[in-house]
Formats: C-alpha cells, sequence, structure tokens
C-alpha cells in the first residue's frame, strides 16, 4: 500500500479511537512511510518464495546460511511500528492509557474497529 493510504488510514484509525490530535500529523507520517517500506520488503520477501533461511555466498566465496534479509527488513519495520502505533493509542495497551479504559462498549467497538481496517 502507498504512503498515502496508510497516512489517510492511520488517521482515520486515531479519529475512530478517539485519540487523533493534529500534532501527531508528523508522527502519522514517519508510520506510513515506515509501513510502506514494511509492504514492499513483504512483497519482495513472498516473490523470493516467502523463505526465512537463504543461501548467500560471501566475497571469499563461503556460502553461509542467513536470515532472508527482505524478512529482517519486515521484523525490524514491525517492530518500528509498534512503537507508533503506542505513540497513538492504536493498541489496547496505550488505549487503555491514553483512556483510562476499554470498558466502554461503544469505545472498545471503535477502537475494533480501527484496528481491524488497519489489519492489526
Amino acid at each position: 500500500m502507498t504512503k498515502a493510504r496508510w497516512r489517510n488510514r492511520i488517521k482515520r484509525a486515531c479519529k475512530a479511537a478517539g485519540t487523533y490530535q493534529p500534532f501527531f500529523d508528523n508522527v502519522i507520517d514517519t508510520l506510513a512511510g515506515i509501513m510502506e517500506m514494511r509492504d514492499d520488503a513483504q512483497e519482495k520477501f513472498l516473490e523470493s518464495g516467502g523463505n526465512t533461511i537463504v543461501e548467500y555466498t560471501n566475497k571469499a566465496g563461503n556460502t553461509n546460511i542467513v536470515k532472508n534479509p527482505a524478512l529482517v527488513v519486515v521484523m525490524d519495520c514491525n517492530a518500528q511500528a509498534l512503537a507508533y502505533w503506542n505513540a497513538m493509542g492504536l493498541t489496547a495497551k496505550s488505549y487503555k492509557q491514553m483512556t483510562g479504559s476499554l470498558s466502554a462498549q461503544d469505545e472498545s467497538q471503535t477502537l475494533e474497529e480501527a484496528l481491524a481496517e488497519l489489519g492489526i
């Protein structure tokens, strides 16, 4: 998905969760870039056969078994993105910290819908 589409989806999710603030726009833009990079790496990972371990031949001609570099990028992007999701109250724990509760049915349904839309 493109950065612009991610930006729109994240902003809608924040608004649906009631955590959106205009000063989040720079953070949302950064997160959208991370998510676009993750999507690109995930596509390359799947196109390469989806193997978690691959053979790599170094300059000396030695072949080693390494973690698939595309998978490493996907995992790194996911870890970075999680920090941003937390900062914007888009995980259950961070949402509870920001709003004080997950018990209100309408609030939790809105958050669940927002997270489902993001594919989380």
